[in-house]
Parts: C-alpha cells; structure tokens; sequence
C-alpha cells in the first residue's frame, strides 16, 4: 500500500463517518413531532410539548452546522498539508522528539478549541438561555476553558511525554509500560476525581443534616451499603438541568447530587435515585467499566505497537520525516471505526446495566419515585421522548425513558 492510497483511505473514514451521522440525525429528527405513547403522556402539557420540539429543532440544524464545519476543517487541514505546517512550527523550536510533539498538540488542541468556541459561546448564551437553561456567567465560560487547557497541558502532556519516552527506551515493547501507567492514572481519577479535578470547576458540600439526609442514610443501612459521603454540588452555577453520580470505590465511594436535582424531585424520588446508582455500585458495573476500559486501552495501545513505526503514516499526511506524533494523528484516525465499534459494544453493556440497576431500585426501594423522577427530569432537560430505534442503538447509552417505564412497571 502507498502512502497516497493510505491518504486517501482517511479521507473515506472521515467522510463516511459524517455521511452516516448525518443519516441518523436526519431519521432521529424525523421523529421530533411524533404522538407521545401513553405513558409518557403527562410528561409535557401542550405548550412544554411545543418548546421540547422547538429545542430538539434548534439543536438539530445547530448540529448540522457545526459538524459540516468541523469536518470541512479537518479535510482542509488534510488536503493543504496542516499537519506539516505545524510539525515545521514544533521542530523549529526544539529537535528533541518529546518536546516537538507536546508543542506540535498543544498548538494542534489549542487552536481547534479556540475556532470552535464561537459555536460553544452561541450554544451556551443564545440556545441555552433562550430555553431557559443556561446559569453560566461569560466569567465563567473563558475560566472554564482556561482551566481545561491547563488540565490538559498538564495532565496530557504528561502522559504524552512518559509515552513518547517509554517508545524511544524499549521500541515496540512501549506499549506494555504505556498501558501500566494509564492503568494507573485511569485508576486514580476514578478513586480521586471527585475530590481532586471537580473542586477546581464546582464547589461540593457535605448534604446537611435533616429529613433527606436521614431518609438515605436508612436506605443505605436496609441494603448494607456504607455511605458516609453525601455530596451537594453547585450545577445550578452553570444551567438548570439536574444530574447524580457515583464515583470512587473502597473508601472513597461517594455519591454526589445537582442542587438542581434536589430542587426538582421530592425526597423519595431523591432516594430513588440514589438507589438506582447504588444498583450499579451492587451490580460491580462500576469494576467491569474500569475493567473493559483498561482492556480496551491495553488493545489500542497494542495495534498502535504493530504500525507505529512504519514510515508510511506520516508519509500519509504529507511528512516526510517519520515521527511518532505524525503517526499517532494518522492511526487515531485510521482507528476511529474500531472505535465506534467498541463505543456501539459498551452502549450494549451499558443499557443492560442501566435495567439492572433501575431493577435493583424497585426491588430495595420503589419503582414508581424512580418513574417519576425520570420524567421530571426529561421535562426539565426538554429530552427527546420518540427518538428514532437506530439512533438510539448507535448513540444512546441509556435505554429511552418508555423502555425504563415500561421494565419499572413489569
């Protein structure tokens, strides 16, 4: 296979790519304006009705504007040799190999956020506001931002460069040490991110003392679950949509809580909640995702091993001086169908997981809070309550809020 062949097989995946995300949105979209089913029916009054198409509308023709545009940007940066205009900028700033890729993505990151902030600024402050959702101050945004490239110049740089190091030092074997240090670091955030990475965005405070609190707590006991860290966290400062999570395990297991969720549910729907998310802790889908994402990772990491240093993938996008960066770029892209792949085999898994633990929530707490809770939460995130079947098999992770009703109810 040429260099020019393996060009143009890129292009195809891009494109193909688009054209298959385009179909399903198109088909999703279709379904905007269909008949509630019966049980779904008091979800929306007619006028909520009308704005949750209204929004799922708006989204829909932002969406095809911001993703013809990125996918433009990208066949551009492909066809006017972009990846070596800015490999020549790396290089003429240092020769060593780890400092030229950590320039070479840094500009390639930085760059990208900043031409797509535009379409992030008017999502947030004209669609979001206009529906009533966004809380977010502008102070906010561009501190958001500014953080998240600190996080990633320090963090992904830093996993970036002990990569790079671990390839020149061992070769095709890199990938072995590659995998044991993002196990590593894959482990620790799951253990520390809600007490380390959150705080720098969110404040979390303890959930205080008194009915709620106590109503948890006597759930956690009838199911032996040991739960000493309740969490409140400020959602509300950037929107009004409401959401809970679980994270940690061992000692550091915590569920966190929107106030925006607190705000919007009764207590027994709270709890419900809570149950739900203790399902998953119950049910060890929180070990088999770690598990299959460090397995996942480890299988990458390996095929990367196989073609990393084969001259032809930089020589593919336009360079002739083989490096490791160039070739990481051409083999994420080369990679991504395996990718979705995987990603449509962990949506399986994960709505599988998500019946068990809304099971688990019936079976040692109640169904019917938990069926309310899900859709005043749909109705107040204006969700989308017919979406198309192909749609949700390809991009959902959850089952719809009709299939959950309807397991609830069995």
């Amino acid at each position: 296979m040429t260099a020019n062949t393996l060009f143009y097989i890129i292009i195809a995946i891009i494109v193909l790519n688009f054209i298959v995300d385009k179909i399903l949105d198109a088909l999703n979209a279709k379904h905007y304006n269909n008949e509630l089913p019966k049980d779904l029916q008091d979800v929306y009054d007619e006028e909520e009705y009308k704005k949750s198409q209204n929004y799922k509308s708006t989204n829909y023709k932002f969406g095809i504007l911001t993703s013809t545009f990125s996918i433009l940007l990208t066949l551009g940066f492909l066809v006017f040799d972009g990846f070596e205009f800015v490999d020549n900028i790396a290089r003429s700033y240092s020769s060593n190999p780890i400092i030229i890729a950590l320039i070479f993505f840094g500009i390639i990151m930085i760059a990208s956020d900043i031409l797509t902030t535009p379409f992030s600024f008017y999502s947030t402050f004209v669609i979001e506001e206009k529906f009533g959702f966004n809380k977010t101050t502008k102070k906010t945004f561009f501190l958001d931002k500014i953080k998240g490239w600190l996080m990633l110049a320090i963090l992904g740089g830093g996993l970036l460069a002990l990569i790079i190091w671990f390839y020149q030092v061992t070769g095709k074997y890199f990938w072995l040490y590659a995998w044991g240090l993002i196990a590593i670091f894959t482990i620790f955030m799951n253990m520390f991110y809600s007490k380390l990475i959150v705080p720098l965005f969110n404040k979390q405070t303890p959930l205080e003392e008194g009915s709620l609190r106590d109503k948890i707590s006597a759930y956690a006991q009838t199911v032996g679950f040991k739960l000493n860290k309740i969490f409140v966290i400020d959602g509300s400062k950037r929107s009004t949509k409401a959401n809970a999570y679980f994270s940690g395990f061992g000692s550091e297991k915590r569920v966190t809580l929107y106030d925006t969720l607190i705000n919007d549910l009764e207590d027994e729907e709270i709890v419900a909640v809570l149950a739900h998310e203790v399902g998953h802790y119950k049910k060890k889908h929180i070990i088999f995702n770690l598990v299959a994402s460090i397995l996942l990772t480890g299988l990458t990491l390996y095929i990367l091993s196989l073609f990393i240093s084969q001259p032809i993938l930089s020589h593919a996008l336009g360079i002739e001086t083989a490096s490791f960066h160039i070739g990481l770029i051409a083999f994420m892209l080369l990679y991504s169908p395996i990718s979705e792949l995987t990603g449509l085999i962990m949506n399986v898994f994960s709505r599988k997981f998500e019946y068990q633990a809304d099971d688990y929530a019936k079976n040692t707490y109640k169904g019917e809070p938990l069926i309310t809770s899900l859709k005043k939460l749909s109705k107040n995130s204006l969700s989308n309550l017919t979406p198309h079947p192909a749609y949700v098999f390809m991009h959902y992770s959850h089952p719809t809020l009709l299939d959950r009703i309807k397991n609830l109810r069995k």
